[in-house]
């Protein structure tokens, strides 16, 4: 132990002297030089405060160059550098200033002059003219430091009095004019040059939406007119820019629409057949997409005018198939416009290469769970696409998982063997015996998907259970940012095989555990809600949503006999009745950088009724784990203050609940390349709302806050081109398993390693 100290000692005095010399870098810098330190700004102004701030950023934002970068006082990177050009660096010196080395910036590389011209510019694009700018460079030569001072007194800005359109006769004026109802600009605003560049584009989105093809909104130009005015205003006209090409100013209409459903690069002078439908050419030899399936897909139509969003639509639709692995639109101008000189005529081809019809993907698991299970899996998939020349995608997927015990007192040694065939048959559109209005699903066509399952679970010495499961829905995108899935079958089928006497005895001990291992037979409908504002990466606020309702039992309790007692029997199997629903929102700030504060809350609510007492097992809530709260291992925690009795070998059956609230925070940062890490915190309990009799404490009431299991800890994170493996440590602060007043614990000499794949949130 004294060893330890004595090695700690050393490293401290280690980095200390190393921290002490990278902050001695004024012997390195030559006579003729002073170290460049960076730039201090003030910005006056008569206008408020925020804009001040706004401007000062963005002048910041010029001004170059970037000083070498400071770390508790000293210059590290810098440092390494200069000892790197030594003659006989040494291999650390090398290597450190390879990965963290900063070439020198010097007074000298500053320039004043270009930097005050930059300035001026930027202050100009804002409304800012005639502004006076003051550069001047601040030398300390002892330190052998140097930086820049900038004061910059804000002109009066010039702001905009009128804005017109100076018209003309050409028939795309019209078009332009209709187009400033939206305008960005209005009388009162300060000259901005983003803002004129924004109402360009804007214009000229516009005018290709409504079929001016050939338009670019460098044939707008905008002229200011001061003279009317001696207060700094001025009008603002919108022209177009003289000899622009005539066929700038025309509508185009598409002639054709021809589809190549079985393209290959480079075989463009291979004779196919043509198929007419729906008003659309369909180029294909043999048939590889049926005609009738691929249409609705395709939102350009014979006799519409050019819209680039219809095709940007279309491509996306396209893409959504799942039977392509490009898609590519292109337009040709047509020689019709000599006929008629109002307007212009296109040819749309799309042009679709497939993926290979047929793949067989394994994936191989090494599997660590936060119950202490741990061991092998294999799960090999089957995809055939475009199974029956409609877009339709069959996945069969086998996977078998072996798991051993390799802690955990009592439990250590137990294994779980499982092995599963999943099968989903995925139909591009909507198999529903109603004809629904295309317009409902402009942005997507929703999916019809069928599944069928069946599993095999051995846990040693407890149990062997089998299960089959099928799912008849639909799952559709709304737009962008939301998504939604439908399924108005799902049944699961669920029996106990092969019971241990000990497994026996448990459920013996805890009827409410056998209740909700009966439930052999589970009917419903169940639904989801995503909203995932996570798309938009760049933006500082983020929002995503994720809510779910799961209803079964209801229609199966309809055709059972009433005479019946309850619990009651459908095909012979006890079947469950319940409604559950929950809500799953997070919020991320983006920060600085790769900096980001993730938070989350978590709210579901499950409510057994009718011919059910409680929810099956594998519908109740658990908490604890990695994607929990990551103090406590998986299913560790509650229900309630529920504590169970050291001897109860496996307690962690009982450890769920039907209802679950949980709140977590993480600070994420970058450390170095892929590596990134967290600090974060959570708190959360599952409860039943009616169990107080089988498992004390486990019922909720109004101090359920003072039941919540709250921890805290540290983690890091590999994180390779979105693929992330995640190591969090964390500790428990608040066990609400101890009697009160003992709860608070920060059990910092107690941490749980918790092993992941992606993100918890």
């Amino acid at each position: 132990m004294h060893h330890q100290k004595y090695i700690g000692r050393i490293i401290i005095l280690v980095l200390a002297g190393v921290l002490i010399q990278a902050c001695n870098v004024k012997r390195f810098i030559p006579e003729d030089e002073l170290l460049y330190t960076g730039a201090e700004t003030t910005v006056e102004a008569a206008d408020s405060i925020k804009l001040r701030e706004r401007i000062k950023e963005e002048i910041e934002s010029v001004i170059t160059p970037e000083p070498n970068t400071k770390i508790l006082g000293g210059h590290p990177g810098l440092y390494f550098h200069y000892k790197a050009q030594k003659e006989k660096p040494g291999f650390i010196n090398k290597f450190l200033n390879d990965k963290i080395g900063e070439e020198p910036v010097y007074a000298s590389d500053v320039d004043l002059s270009e930097i005050s011209d930059l300035i001026d510019n930027r202050l100009e694009n804002r409304g800012f003219f005639y502004s006076d700018i003051n550069a001047a460079m601040e030398e300390d030569s002892s330190a052998r430091e140097a930086k820049t001072i900038y004061k910059i007194e804000l002109a009066q800005p010039y702001r905009i009095e009128n804005y017109e359109l100076d018209a003309d006769s050409l028939k795309i004026y019209p078009e332009i004019e209709n187009s400033l109802a939206d305008t960005y600009i209005e009388p009162g605003m300060r000259f901005d040059l983003t803002i004129l560049k924004a109402e360009r584009e804007r214009i000229d989105n516009h005018l290709k939406n409504r079929g001016y093809y050939n338009f670019n909104p460098s044939f707008l130009l905008f002229e200011a007119d001061t003279n009317q005015y001696d207060n700094k205003k001025f009008d603002l006209f919108l022209m177009l820019k003289d000899e622009v090409p005539k066929e700038a100013t025309i509508p185009y209409e598409i002639e054709k629409v021809n589809i190549y459903a079985n393209y290959e690069i480079g075989a463009d002078s291979i004779p196919r057949d043509t198929v007419r439908y729906g008003e659309k050419n369909f180029i294909q030899n043999p048939e590889f997409f049926k005609p009738k399936y691929l249409e609705p897909y395709i939102l350009l139509e014979e006799g519409e005018l050019y819209n680039p969003d219809d095709s940007r639509n279309t491509a996306r639709r396209l893409g959504s198939i799942g039977a392509y692995k490009f898609v590519n639109i292109r337009y040709e101008e047509t020689d019709s416009i000599s006929n008629n000189d109002s307007i212009g005529n296109l040819e749309a081809n799309i042009y679709l290469s497939p993926l290979r019809k047929r793949s067989i993907r394994a994936e191989l698991q090494a599997v660590t769970k936060s119950n202490n299970f741990a061991g092998p899996g294999l799960a090999v998939t089957f995809s055939n696409r475009n199974l029956f020349r409609g877009g339709e995608i069959l996945n069969v997927k086998g996977k078998f998982n072996f798991e051993k015990q390799i802690s955990g007192g009592d439990q250590r040694g137990l294994s779980s063997t499982q092995l599963g065939l999943e099968t989903d048959l995925i139909f591009p559109r909507l198999l529903f015996p109603v004809k629904i209005d295309g317009n409902w699903f402009r942005y997507s066509i929703p999916k019809t998907k069928v599944s069928l399952g069946v599993d095999y679970l051995n846990r040693s010495e407890l149990f062997s259970m089998i299960s089959a499961s099928t799912r008849f829905g639909y799952y559709w995108d709304a737009n962008r940012y939301v998504s939604h899935e439908f399924n108005p079958i799902s049944i699961n089928y669920l029996q106990l095989a092969n019971t241990t006497e000990e497994f026996e005895e448990i459920m013996d001990d805890n009827p409410y555990l056998r209740n909700s291992f009966n439930q052999e037979f589970i009917s419903g409908l169940t639904y989801s809600f995503i909203y995932n504002g996570h798309v938009d990466q760049n933006n500082t606020h983020q929002f995503f949503l994720h809510s779910t309702l799961d209803v079964a039992g209801n229609s199966v309790d309809l055709l059972s006999s009433k005479d019946d007692p309850r619990p009651r029997k459908f095909l012979g199997l006890e079947y469950a009745q319940y409604a559950k629903a929950d809500v799953d929102f997070r919020y991320h700030l983006r920060l600085k950088g790769e900096h980001k504060i993730a938070t989350r809350v978590f709210a579901g609510y499950g409510i057994p009724y009718g011919n059910s007492n409680v929810l099956p097992f594998t519908k109740q809530y658990f908490s604890g784990g990695p994607y929990s709260v990551r103090a406590f291992r998986i299913r560790s925690l509650g229900p309630g203050s529920y504590n169970p009795e050291e001897s109860d070998r496996n307690s962690f059956f009982d450890q769920s609940g039907n209802i679950r609230l949980e709140a977590n925070a993480e600070y994420r940062f970058p450390i170095v390349s892929f590596l990134k890490g967290a600090a974060f915190v959570d708190a959360g309990n599952v409860w039943n709302s009616d169990s107080e009799e089988l498992l004390p404490g486990g019922k909720i009431s109004s101090d359920f806050l003072n039941e919540l299991g709250i921890g805290g800890g540290a983690g890091l994170r590999v994180d390779i081109q979105n693929f992330v493996i995640r190591f969090d440590l964390a500790v428990p602060f608040h066990d609400p398993s101890l009697p009160e007043g003992d709860r608070w614990i920060f059990a910092i000499d107690e941490p749980v390693l918790n092993f992941a794949i992606g993100y918890p949130f």
